[in-house]
């Protein structure tokens, strides 16, 4: 077992994060919005070098060696000039290029701060990681990696780097933000490149967009600024890294063209998400509405809304030279030419993989917890309801187990718990309420008969409390699943406990967020947590729960319960349909919510979160990866084909943590 830090290390590193965050807002209140917007702004510049306008960048792109090479190879295939090829490309590069006007940067500033101010209380920032990419930025081209949690993410980080004189970034934004009118435009003008959602097989567009991103990164033109989770998450929940856009950013490094390059994790924390409830229902399978301006002026009504505190800290810059030394190798690059496209090789392929998840970790690491994520842990684990006075007896035990996990709470000073616990649930009327002392979760009105629409409004004002407590889960993922397969392994031999801890592992890892490889140490890591909190003791053969540590290995399988009782139901499903032909995602997605509605309406299952899509994909996928279900590309996409028996043998290791409550009513 690795060395950990000691719990008064923790403090002291605690501590020092609470008292390096700095309110933005605190200023903002104070002094003229328009003398802020209209200041001298001089942001610092990589070596010094003069960046190049936007049509200049465009220009260079479309001579590079990269795109010309692609637009004679597909002119031989087509039999198309290559001129009306070359012509093709500029209209992408004209749709897809950012622009700069600091006469709309300013404007930007100036809106931004009035609508933040209406927001949030809030908008802290660690000053110590703005020194750091200050520093960064004149060294080496850098990489903003920021956590996807709302659509505010990428303004509010360029309105914190015009407030610290931080170079504008880059940033790539989703092609339906042009849907947009004048806004869409803005974006452009303030850093924004639109790109497709997917390219499929249009090599052009992705020759066109690699060598827009490399050109930029190669000069250091800017910081580059994009999500390494790829999407929103939905959930509060970390998502699995993309690759494809992290691969075309290291490869100048990777070629050679550049010394080293920068990777910065950026940590947003939301007090309050501005998307909780439209989240929720996108989980339940409502169509996302389409960006639009019209759109955007609809939900002003929010800006009479509290949305508490953001805390945005910026992790130390990651050098891409030392995270690939002795792990790929470079001069495979040397024997094609530049120029012509390739697909990342095996060793490639993996130290991307290994990069997104490290970088993904590093924001965990970093995100900060407010007291809303424990309450909202608890109440999920206690429904229908508890009372008051239980809510804050538990809250305050899971923050010390928390803190002593190495999480960073929130926690405001020198106000009684009572009130930090009732402001927070003030702060939460539109899910949760307070009756005849009971917290209960907020529902619809609906006729008293229990119907499946009953569950599916129900199941709303769920998925928003547990987005919160899912804020929380990767500070427990380790010693729960410990936790869980000690309960599971039926045995106290610790090389037991490690295959079954190995196996859940590995059947969540579309769910949390693991290390590729790490088993051993993420299992070392879980159990030294286990016996920090005195819950297990053993040796280095054999592990026993302690006489005070049930309540905390209850506690902590309880907390993962709906993900294993919703794999379970997903392999239930899967079990015991026939199924004639194979089948779409689509389709399986629509059967599964059925399926599971009937059997909560049944009172069959305890836990509503089965009916996610969310949770639903990510099985299917953990499955595919497993062999339970074998995926085939068709003409017209994928399906997919049913092996039962594996389909069984995964089903067997999720056995049910909790006992199936026998009454519905009591749910509802």
């Amino acid at each position: 077992m690795g060395e950990h830090p000691s719990t008064s290390q923790q403090k002291d590193m605690t501590l020092n994060k609470r008292d390096g965050f700095e309110d933005l807002m605190e200023e903002r209140r104070h002094s003229s919005d328009l003398r802020y917007a209209m200041r001298c702004y001089t942001p610092v510049v990589y070596k010094d070098l003069v960046p190049r306008t936007p049509s200049a960048l465009r220009s260079v792109v479309l001579k590079s060696d990269q795109v010309q090479y692609v637009i004679k190879q597909l002119s031989k295939e087509t039999g198309e000039s290559p001129d009306i090829i070359s012509d093709e490309a500029a209209d992408i590069l004209e749709k897809m290029g950012h622009g700069l006007w600091l006469s709309i940067v300013r404007f930007f500033a100036f809106t931004l701060s009035k609508i933040f101010k209406a927001l949030f209380q809030k908008v802290r920032v660690n000053e110590e990681g703005i020194h750091k990419l200050h520093q960064a930025i004149q060294e080496y081209p850098v990489v903003l990696l920021p956590s996807h949690r709302s659509y505010i993410d990428f303004l509010m980080l360029s309105y914190i780097m015009y407030t610290y004189d931080l170079s504008l970034p880059v940033i790539a934004a989703g092609m339906d933000f042009l849907g947009m009118k004048i806004v869409g435009e803005m974006l452009r003008m303030s850093g924004a490149f639109f790109i497709r959602r997917s390219f499929g097989g249009d090599k052009l567009y992705w020759a066109v967009f690699s060598e827009y991103v490399k050109t930029i990164l190669r000069n250091g033109d800017a910081p580059v600024e994009f999500f390494v989770e790829g999407t929103r998450s939905r959930t509060g929940k970390s998502l699995i890294p993309k690759l494809g856009l992290l691969n075309i950013t290291v490869e100048p490094f990777l070629m050679g063209e550049v010394f080293d390059m920068y990777l910065v994790p950026i940590s947003i924390s939301y007090e309050r998400i501005l998307e909780e409830s439209l989240y929720a229902h996108e989980l339940l399978g409502v169509p996302k509405p389409k960006e639009s301006t019209s759109g955007l002026l609809k939900a002003r009504k929010i800006l009479s809304e509290n949305f508490g505190s953001i805390h945005v800290y910026f992790g130390q810059p990651v050098s891409v030279r030392s995270l690939a030394t002795g792990t790929v190798r470079r001069s495979q690059y040397n024997l094609v030419p530049r120029h012509i496209p390739r697909r990342p090789s095996g060793d490639v392929y993996r130290f991307l993989d290994v990069v997104g998840h490290t970088m993904v970790v590093l924001q965990q690491k970093n995100m900060v917890i407010s007291p809303w994520v424990l309450m909202a842990t608890v109440i999920t684990q206690n429904l229908p309801g508890l009372p008051l006075s239980d809510l804050i007896r538990q809250t305050l035990w899971l923050k010390a187990i928390a803190e002593a996990f190495g999480a960073f709470i929130d926690w405001p000073k020198n106000i009684t718990s009572d009130k930090v616990i009732c402001s927070s649930l003030a702060l939460r009327h539109n899910i949760v309420k307070t009756v005849k002392n009971q917290v209960v979760l907020c529902q619809e009105e609906t006729p008293a008969e229990f119907t499946v629409e009953k569950v599916f409004k129900y199941t709303i004002s769920l998925l928003m409390c547990a987005s919160y407590r899912n804020q929380i889960l990767h500070v427990f993922v380790r010693p729960a699943l410990v936790a869980i397969a000690f309960e599971n392994a039926h045995s106290c031999r610790r090389e037991d406990v490690y295959s079954c801890f190995s196996y859940l592992r590995e059947v969540f890892s579309d769910e949390f967020i693991f290390l590729p490889g790490n088993h051993v140490k993420d299992f070392d890591e879980g159990l030294y947590l286990l016996m920090k909190c005195d819950a297990i003791q053993g040796s280095h053969t054999d592990l026993y729960i302690s006489e005070k540590g049930s309540a905390t290995i209850s506690f902590m399988s309880d907390m993962f319960a709906p993900f294993l009782e919703g794999y379970q139901v997903i392999c239930k499903y899967l079990l015991c349909k026939e199924f004639t032909d194979d089948f779409t995602e689509k389709k399986f997605v629509t059967e599964i919510r059925n399926y599971a509605a009937e059997l909560i309406l049944t009172g069959a299952i305890k836990y509503n979160e089965v009916l996610s899509v969310d949770m639903q994909k990510n099985a299917l996928a953990a499955l595919a990866r497993l062999g339970a279900v074998e995926k085939l590309k068709i003409a017209d996409g994928v399906v997919y084909k049913v092996d039962k028996q594996t389909v069984s043998r995964v089903a067997d290791m999720l056995v049910p943590m909790v006992p199936v409550k026998s009454a519905t009513a009591a749910r509802l």
